[in-house]
């Protein structure tokens, strides 16, 4: 799997990520490699590039011992905010891409109180996204 594409693009903006996410407002171009979505779910090349093709490679990235930290990182910085909305955060279609991300990852993760859950119970009401769930399901 090639996950070495998430890396490249994460170094050179990871700490502009850290401190936007602290700060509670997303505000450059890095959602794409930073909360990862299913390939299906991309229109843009951008968004096809860095999505992921499903449960297995979720788990790679999970797993990858840069990637993995850092989704979970962020994951938790989120977390910081249970006052924002995730559309204050992120802007509407982002929020839309975070909660894609969470229910991936939610199930990818397969633990029982993940960060994941926490933040699709914080942020969306425990909605998982029901095209990611429906994909998923689907490629089972």
């Amino acid at each position: 799997m090639q996950l070495q594409r998430f890396v490249l693009a994460q170094d050179p903006v990871w700490d502009q990520v850290c401190a936007e996410l602290a700060q509670g407002r997303k505000q450059g171009h890095w959602m794409w490699f930073v909360f990862p979505q299913l390939t299906a779910l991309g229109r843009s090349a951008t968004a096809k590039h860095y999505g992921l093709s499903g449960l297995d490679e979720a788990r790679a990235y999970l797993a990858h011992p840069v990637l993995g930290p850092r989704l979970r990182q962020a994951c938790e910085r989120v977390l910081r905010h249970p006052q924002l909305t995730a559309e204050h955060i992120f802007g509407e279609v982002d929020a839309m891409k975070l909660r894609s991300c969470m229910t991936l990852f939610e199930r990818a993760a397969d633990e029982a109180d993940s960060c994941f859950t926490r933040c699709l119970a914080s942020h969306f009401g425990g909605e998982r996204d029901p095209l990611t769930d429906r994909l998923l399901a689907g490629s089972e």
